[in-house]
Parts: C-alpha cells; sequence; structure tokens
C-alpha cells in the first residue's frame, strides 16, 4: 500500500564533524551548510557536485571530461578555485598538489551520509590552500554510530542514452559492521564524442565497543570518456552538440584505501587516519599524454573536553604529514614530488554568559621537487591562525565574528611554469567572517559577510612575459580582494512542504597592477537557488529547484561576458512500501547556455563548453 512520506521537520545542525571532531554547530565563529543523504536522493543528484550546486546553489564548471563532474567555487576564485579549497573524504585529505583537480563524481552517491561545507577559511585545521573552505565528506560507515542491517537496489535510464545502476549493502553483527557500495553509469552525453562509462566501489569494514572504533576502507573508481574539446561562438551558435576533436578520448582511474581508530577515554578523545591513494589519468589528442599520481596522508589528533566552574574549555591539537607524488610518462615526462608537515593547536571557551571564544594556529612546511625543473627542492614554511567569538542572542539566534590569516603554496604545475623562471612566493590572505544565525524547530537562516584580502595571489596570467610566447603562473601584484554576503534559509511550512533558499552577491576583483578594477575570470558576481520539496500525501512527493547565476567574464581584461543563465530541475516521486518510482527532468526549460569558456575573440566569449540541453530520467529504487 502507499505510504506517507513527509518532508522532515527541520532542525538546526546539531553536530558536525568539519571541524575533525564533532561540535555544536551553534558554537562556531563561520558558518557550516550541510546536507544529509536524504537532501540528496530528494533532488535526485547523481554526484556529489550536483548535489551541492542544486542544494547550495554553488556555482560549477563544467569538467573536460564526462562522468558528470564539475569545478566548484566556494568564495569566487575563478580558475584557481580547486587550488583554494580542500577536500576530505572520511577525515582523509584528497585535495591533489596539482591542476587535476579533485574528482568528486568518483565517489558513489549512495555511500555518502552527510556532506558538510565550510564557509571561510579552513587553513587552522585543513592547512594550505583552504582560504575558500572546505568540503568534508563522510560516508555512511564514517558517519554511522548506530549497527543496522539494510539495502538497497537503484536503476534508472533516461536521455542520451542513460544507464545507471547502484547497489549497496550494510551488514551487523555484534561490534562488526560491513558497508559495500557499487554503481556503473553509461551515457552517450550531450555533444558527439562524449560518450562516457563511469564504475566505482566502496567498502568499508570496522568494529567498536564503548570507547572505540577501528575500520579499513576501500575505494575505486574507472571513468573512460571521449573528449569533444572547445567551440567557437559561432560553432556553438550553429550546432552546441558538435565536436571539433571526434576522436580524442581519455580514462582518469583513482583508487584510496584508508584506516582509522578513534577512542574515547574519559574526558580525551584520540583519533588516527591514513590514507594512500592512486590516480592514473590518460589523455589521447593525437599524441599521448598520461601520468600516476600517488599520495599518502597520515594524521593524529586529540581533544580535551573539561569544565572549570561555569566555563566549558575544549582543545584540540593534532600533526598531519602529507607526501605526493606524480609521474608524467614519455620522453619528455617529468617527476613532482612534495612532502608537508604541520601542527595545530586550538582552544574555545564557553563563558557563562553564554559567549564563546575560540583561538587557533598552525604551522606548516613543505618541500617539493620537480626533475624537469633546476632550482629545485624548494622548501616553504608559513602559518595560519584565527580568532573568533559567538555571542548567543536569546534562545534561537546568535551573531559570531572570525579574523585569520590563510595561505596556499604554489602546486607542481604552477611552480615549474613561470614567469622567465620566477620562483613563486607563498600567497597569504587576511581572512574576515561576520555573520547571524537564527534556528527553531521549522526554520533555519544564517547571514554571512566575508572579506579574503590576497597578498602575492598565485595563478595564471595570460599576458605575463615568458621565454618564446606569453603566459606564465605568476603572483599577482599586491592585493587581490574576495568579498561578498551569502544568505542560507530553510523553512518548514509544515511536515510536508519544506523551502530552500541560497543566495550569493560575491566581488573578486584585482586591487592594483595591470588589471586593477577589473574582475577575476569564471566569477559570476550573483547567484541564487530556491527549491522545494513537498509530500503530497500517498507516497507521491514533487522537488525542484530553479538556478540563475549572473554574468561572468571569461577573461582577466574583461573584454566580453559569458551570458546569465536561469535554469529549472524538477523531479516526482511516488513511494509504495520499500519501492520507489521516480521521474527527473533536468534543464526542464531546455535552455542553451555554458558554464565554461577560457578567451574572447572580439568582444565574444570562444573557447567555449556547452552544458546538456532537457534531460529525462526514470529510476526505481528498492530498500530492503
Amino acid at each position: 500500500m502507499p505510504v506517507s512520506v513527509p518532508v522532515s521537520t527541520l532542525l538546526p545542525p546539531v553536530l558536525v564533524t568539519a571541524t575533525r571532531f564533532a561540535e555544536d554547530a551553534g558554537n562556531l565563529p563561520f558558518g557550516v551548510s550541510v546536507l544529509t543523504a536524504q537532501d540528496i536522493r530528494n533532488v535526485g543528484a547523481s554526484t556529489v557536485n550536483e548535489a551541492l550546486m542544486k542544494l547550495l546553489g554553488l556555482p560549477g564548471r563544467l569538467d573536460f571530461y564526462g562522468g558528470g563532474d564539475y569545478g566548484l567555487d566556494l568564495r569566487g576564485f575563478g580558475a584557481s578555485a580547486d587550488s583554494n579549497q580542500v577536500v576530505i573524504l572520511d577525515g582523509v585529505r584528497i585535495t591533489e598538489a596539482d591542476l587535476g583537480g579533485t574528482r568528486l563524481a568518483g565517489i558513489p552517491i549512495e555511500s555518502v551520509e552527510r556532506i558538510e561545507v565550510l564557509r571561510g577559511s579552513a587553513a587552522v585545521l585543513y592547512g594550505e590552500g583552504a582560504t575558500g573552505g572546505a568540503i568534508v565528506i563522510t560516508t555512511k560507515a564514517g558517519g554511522r554510530d548506530e549497527q543496522r542491517r539494510d539495502g538497497y537496489a537503484y536503476v534508472a535510464m533516461g536521455s542520451q542514452s542513460l544507464l545507471d545502476a547502484r547497489a549497496g549493502a550494510s551488514l551487523a553483527a555484534g561490534g562488526y559492521a560491513l558497508d559495500v557500495s557499487a554503481n556503473r553509469r553509461t551515457t552517450a552525453g550531450h555533444r558527439d564524442n562524449f560518450r562516457s562509462s563511469t564504475e566505482g566501489l566502496t567498502a568499508t569494514a570496522q568494529w567498536r565497543n564503548e570507547w572505540l572504533r577501528v575500520g579499513v576502507r576501500h575505494g575505486q573508481d574507472d571513468l573512460q570518456t571521449g573528449l569533444p574539446g572547445a567551440l567557437t561562438a559561432a560553432e556553438y551558435d550553429a550546432n552546441p552538440r558538435q565536436t571539433t576533436h571526434p576522436t580524442d578520448h581519455g580514462s582518469a582511474d583513482g583508487q584510496r584505501d584508508a584506516a582509522s581508530a578513534e577512542a574515547t577515554l574519559g574526558a580525551w578523545q584520540v583519533a588516527l587516519d591514513a590514507g594512500n591513494r592512486a590516480k592514473t589519468v590518460v589523455g589521447e589528442y593525437g599524441y599521448t599524454y598520461a601520468y600516476d599520481v600517488e599520495a599518502q596522508d597520515r594524521s593524529a589528533r586529540v581533544r580535551h573536553a573539561t569544565v572549570l566552574g561555569r566555563m566549558r574549555n575544549t582543545l584540540v591539537a593534532g600533526l598531519d604529514h602529507q607526501t605526493w607524488t606524480r609521474v608524467v610518462r614519455g620522453s619528455f615526462g617529468s617527476t613532482a614530488e612534495q612532502s608537508s608537515k604541520a601542527v595545530y593547536l586550538k582552544d574555545d571557551v564557553t563563558l557563562p554568559s553564554g559567549t564563546h571564544l575560540s583561538a587557533g594556529v598552525r604551522r606548516q612546511s613543505a618541500s617539493k621537487t620537480l626533475s624537469s625543473m633546476a632550482g629545485t627542492p624548494v622548501d616553504e614554511h608559513f602559518n595560519a591562525w584565527e580568532l573568533g567569538v559567538v555571542q548567543r542572542v536569546g534562545e534561537e539566534a546568535s551573531v559570531y565574528a572570525r579574523l585569520g590569516r590563510s595561505f596556499r603554496f604554489a602546486n607542481a604545475d604552477e611552480f615549474s611554469f613561470t614567469s622567465m623562471g620566477t620562483l613563486l612566493k607563498p600567497q597569504t590572505s587576511r581572512d574576515l567572517d561576520l555573520g547571524a544565525r537564527w534556528g527553531s524547530t521549522r526554520s533555519r537562516a544564517e547571514l554571512r559577510y566575508y572579506r579574503h584580502a590576497l597578498h602575492d595571489e598565485i595563478g595564471y596570467d595570460p599576458d605575463a612575459p615568458n621565454v618564446g610566447r606569453p603566459g606564465a603562473n605568476v603572483n599577482f601584484a599586491d592585493v587581490t580582494l574576495r568579498q561578498g554576503v551569502e544568505l542560507e534559509w530553510a523553512h518548514a511550512l509544515n511536515r510536508n512542504l519544506q523551502l530552500r533558499v541560497n543566495g550569493a552577491l560575491r566581488q573578486a576583483r584585482f586591487t592594483s597592477g595591470a588589471y586593477d578594477g577589473r574582475d577575476i575570470a569564471l566569477t559570476p558576481r550573483r547567484s541564487l537557488s530556491v527549491g522545494a520539496d513537498w509530500a503530497l500525501g500517498g507516497g507521491h512527493k514533487l522537488g525542484g529547484v530553479v538556478t540563475t547565476v549572473s554574468s561572468q567574464y571569461p577573461d582577466f581584461a574583461n573584454t566580453c561576458r559569458m551570458p546569465a543563465t536561469t535554469t529549472a530541475d524538477a523531479r516526482y516521486a511516488y513511494q509504495r512500501d520499500a519501492v520507489e518510482l521516480a521521474v527527473a527532468v533536468g534543464n526542464l526549460t531546455d535552455k542553451k547556455y555554458y558554464t565554461q569558456a577560457f578567451a574572447c575573440a572580439g568582444a565574444t566569449p570562444t573557447s567555449v563548453y556547452p552544458e546538456a540541453g532537457r534531460s529525462v530520467t526514470l529510476s526505481a529504487r528498492v530498500n530492503f
């Protein structure tokens, strides 16, 4: 018989784990956005980045490879966004030390329990390259406290010859638990020569008792894809489906292995994480470009909570060690290596008045070598710090402020290709966050203002002088600025209807140098996402989201604009007992648009990568 599937009554997030130990979200002097597995399922997202774009309105740019990957941008960093935010999977950093990007679509979406997006600098907790924030992904096995036995099977078909199959199960007995999730997805793609095939697998085994939890995890993903290439404006207008490279193709294979342990010993919590990952990327463009990445991450951290009179004090300290190696194959290949070590300390005090104070510091050093570059190794070190305050205002509201400094070092692709062989300096940022949050049993709202004043920002300047031709990675002169306002609001009108709004006004601008007064490329000034989930009764559910992104410049000279876009997605689902049938429509109005372009030809964008038109997906899911 049909079952009633109400929309869950909203509650402000009680605990978040993006702080490396579970903390009360109300005591954080910065914003954290939390998405649950049910949120992700309600919008029918098939990848992590699709969930973040639909549910949080984050701007995204289409990846060159197939498989549904997008480059996300938390705070207006444009083409260098992936180097200014970190991605954490079950406590292990998976952000790369080159410009290859983090493949979020390689994480099976059904394995994800929650996603937390830390807004603003995460430098004290996660180190260099975290000025824009952190995306912290926790899988069902990594975030589950209770033991249960369940499973699911999912199958979908749709436009562009889409076939998508997923299955998984959780088994538990005594203190032991096993979680397995697998997926396979094939599609012809929305352009000629954009056919792709994706396979993924995750498996986690763990044991726990009253004070100790230990676990091991394995994950792998494989992508085979065509590479259709960019289009000129004339080619895009004539036929956005066409390809300029009908035989180019590529692949990306990844593997992740990790082990973790966490113990509670009275007032102390101790946690250890160790992760290894490997990635192989191959591109066939008439010639072969291929490279292999291997990385190891080790971390140890402790937390001590105590009550001193009427004050509560929480101290967190930790050590991080990462090594990373990339081998580019071929006669003109190279080997890049990086080793990074860090120690950090963070202390939080809650006063009897309800005022919450926090302070943190991190010391990080890194050594980098590149076989094809003279003058290496490059040794760098820097300190990050932050000071924050949260003041409760009544039972339901609070205001907060945070001031700090963050940094990042040049990655392997950047320090190896500089203007006339110049050595790049570390990028630093003075960071300010101000905010107000309010929450009740049915509503949640947060308004944030941020400002990142960057010195010696690292980026690619197409006009920089270089040997043979212009274009190089540089430290941009003096200060570049990121500032803006973010709004996040959600409200349950009743137990069956939930509304959500995510909006941002942002400014990303050069404040000196050759591009003084101009916008950073690929940074829209405005974005807005409005969504709703409605349980109609009798097992019927309806959801949708409308997203608008303002125009943006594809070049630093700001000589042309990419058009603004407004798109709509909708999903209808019917649930009867353990079976759910759904139909989802993407780009409902069949909007013709693009999110990726790299240059201007006269006053018109060129090097365009078109987005998909309208798509329809039919799916069935069985829970058991």
